[in-house]
């Protein structure tokens, strides 16, 4: 009987059982001999010791130490904490052909799914309405309705068109609306091919009624959404910021939310918890959300799903195909973000 393959699993930052469902749990099992696989940091010494001896490992960031002259059986590193690790020596993987790979794709259904609930309660002002049944000053019907509209056919944008774009587009449709993408890592013909219209950032910031920032955290786009493309943005037109708060100048963002520019959903901050002081707390027109929308039970178990499926693959000696792997174009532009 041919030996399985050895997988480390030190997903410490996780909980075993928040990636691997309990059905995803027992084909882990069935597929890789698994070392370690606790609710606690394997210790170093030991984690090194195992990795000399496995094919895979699966973690939530690299924390092994150098690469180079280690580790000679590693045909695998899948990261399962959001992203590709950072610390690793990528160029010494990349030449010894170990996959590099992340589950963040898992996060697409549940991230997605947020993203279009905060759309729909800030075009809708879902959560004022709310607050003012509770205050006793509510307005009934079309009087409560003077400064909201519907989501359907309206022109939306989408910034950063990775995993979570894609698992988004699809709950747009129904709702009629051109939808437009900006991601300059991504040629016009695929986002053509995607099924949404390619345009520059500027124009879609101010033509979008809806925006959605997903665009992933990198070393080139720092706080590029400035105050001078915000300041585009039109009146009362409604921004969700679902990536990561990097993206935007949250000062800028801020305060052009307190003078009434526009609207917005936020999940991300640039600091978190959010000060319990920080003036956004208090702006009526923003719906705010605490990191939530990728925390959902059932949806992290997408990842352990993803996980499984490609250790499948690599057990029969197939290349993963489920999980996103590293670039070597585009893996320091990420991990120095």
């Amino acid at each position: 009987m041919t030996a399985l393959p050895r997988a480390v699993v030190d997903i410490f930052g996780r909980r075993v059982d928040e990636v691997f469902s309990a059905a995803d749990l027992g084909r882990l099992r069935e597929t890789v001999d698994v070392v370690w696989a606790r609710d606690e940091a394997m210790p170093a010494d030991a984690a090194g010791a195992a990795l000399e001896s496995a094919d895979i490992l699966i973690c939530s960031q690299w924390r092994y130490g150098d690469l180079k002259g280690r580790f000679p059986r590693l045909r695998a590193i899948i990261d399962v904490g959001g992203g590709l690790p950072r610390g690793l020596d990528y160029e010494e993987a990349f030449t010894r052909g170990i996959h590099v790979l992340t589950a963040a794709p898992g996060f697409g259904r549940q991230v997605a799914e947020m993203a279009l609930g905060l759309a729909l309660a800030a075009c809708r002002e879902i959560t004022i309405g709310d607050r003012a049944m509770r205050a006793g000053t509510e307005q009934y019907m079309h009087l409560g309705n003077e400064t909201t509209f519907m989501l359907f056919d309206k022109p939306i944008g989408i910034i950063g068109y990775g995993g979570i774009a894609q698992a988004l587009r699809p709950l747009l449709e129904p709702f009629g609306g051109p939808i437009s993408a900006h991601d300059p890592w991504l040629g016009d013909g695929y986002l053509r091919s995607c099924g949404v219209t390619p345009v520059g950032l500027e124009q879609l910031i101010s033509e979008s009624k809806v925006i959605f920032v997903l665009a992933a955290p990198s070393s080139e786009n720092r706080a590029v959404l400035d105050r001078h493309l915000l300041e585009l943005i039109a009146p009362d037109a409604v921004l969700l910021l679902i990536s990561r708060a990097h993206v935007v100048d949250f000062e800028a963002l801020t305060d052009l939310l307190a003078a009434g520019r526009f609207r917005a959903g936020i999940d991300v901050f640039p600091e978190e918890p959010l000060p319990a002081d920080h003036p956004i707390r208090s702006l009526e027109t923003v719906v705010l959300s605490a990191h939530r929308a990728g925390s959902v039970r059932e949806g992290m178990w997408d990842l352990g799903t993803l996980v499984v499926d490609d250790l499948e693959m690599l057990a029969r000696g197939l290349p993963p195909r489920r999980l996103q792997a590293a670039a070597r174009e585009l893996v320091v532009r990420l991990t120095e973000a």
